[in-house]
């Protein structure tokens, strides 16, 4: 059983070249048709898998070990907790990215392999000059660019802080986005023990428990989705909930992330585990109170309510936030921590 989703919005003929702003700081998600149809890498893996393992070896100098995930067939492609969630139902493994694409060739006429990928690994790293032939202009963004490469498998649904432009470069796949605003609906799993490092929901996408999960029948209603070919991208704001899904016996998929704050500015989800260790547990009138002061000094933050009343040079971390005032912050923070 597959989520019925609403269609993503899609474009069309865009210049991989000059991407516009508005497509890059859209507030909802975006499949771009054909936006890196001809770049090389599309070339070889539309002539076929081993065509396309052969072109990326090229780029291969034997360098660092990659990071290899492997789970075994019964996993179905889903790479995900083990029964009681104590552990995962997979392994990782230190070996050399040659490695991984001679064992994705072996199993690509295998109806019931192993499920292998290779998660998000830094390009110019790993893979030096593939960007040289392989790659977007991102209005001027500096974004991270990494790979994604496996086989059939099924990544649950999750979110990540940065914006995400993502590219089919091999195989298809499919995408089930959800708002943000879905996080109780998605029953997500522990944020503290996770299989690759966001939380993930516990639903089986291809076998919702509708007893279990009831809410999830909410969630559906606000899906989207939408399936991809090679050349093919799709854009996920930041913190959109996306099941990512390979369709074929050989999948790459090449990622752009970018904030849209500063570098200098941490992740939120540092603040939110501190929340839950210094305040979800007070006492609700304590809790309550708390909430306020959150309210005045992150949520609902005017500098003039907050400060006006403090002159300019000694606000310090009540005035807009800097890199010097956030350094500042990070190591009274750190220090406090350590005590």
């Amino acid at each position: 059983m597959q989520p019925v989703a609403e269609p993503i919005r899609e474009l069309s003929g865009l210049d991989p070249r000059s991407l516009p702003d508005e497509v890059l700081r859209s507030p909802e998600p975006l499949v771009l048709r054909s936006l890196a149809a001809q770049w090389p890498m599309v070339g070889a893996a539309r002539e076929s898998a081993p065509a396309a393992i052969d072109y990326l070896k090229r780029f291969d100098h034997g360098g660092m070990p990659v990071a290899a995930t492997v789970a075994p067939p019964p996993a179905g492609g889903r790479v995900f907790y083990d029964e009681d969630l104590s552990g995962f139902n997979f392994r990782r493994e230190q070996v050399p990215l040659a490695v991984v694409l001679d064992t994705l060739c072996k199993y690509l006429d295998d109806p019931a392999p192993p499920s292998i990928y290779l998660a998000s690994t830094t390009i110019d790293t790993f893979l030096p000059g593939f960007r040289a032939e392989n790659d977007l202009a991102l209005g001027g963004r500096d974004p991270l660019a990494s790979i994604w490469i496996g086989n059939r498998s099924r990544i649950p649904a999750h979110q990540d802080v940065p914006d995400n432009l993502a590219c089919v470069v091999a195989g298809r796949r499919r995408v089930t986005l959800f708002p943000p605003d879905q996080l109780e609906n998605l029953y997500i799993g522990p944020l503290d023990h996770t299989p690759a490092g966001q939380a993930v929901s516990l639903v089986d996408f291809h076998a919702p428990d509708h007893a279990r999960f009831p809410r999830f029948a909410e969630a559906l209603r606000h899906a989207r989705g939408a399936v991809l070919e090679p050349g093919d991208a799709v854009f996920i704001p930041s913190m959109w909930w996306h099941h990512m899904e390979g369709l074929d016996a050989f999948n790459v998929l090449v990622n752009y992330w970018w904030r849209q704050s500063p570098a200098w500015m941490d992740t939120p989800m540092n603040a939110l585990m501190l929340a839950i260790m210094c305040v979800r547990d007070l006492p609700p009138v304590e809790r309550a109170i708390w909430k306020d002061v959150f309210d005045h000094y992150v949520f609902d933050y005017d500098e003039a309510a907050v400060a006006g009343h403090i002159p300019e040079p000694a606000r310090r971390a009540l005035a807009p936030l800097d890199e010097a005032r956030a350094r500042h912050l990070r190591a009274l923070l750190l220090k406090r921590l350590n005590r």
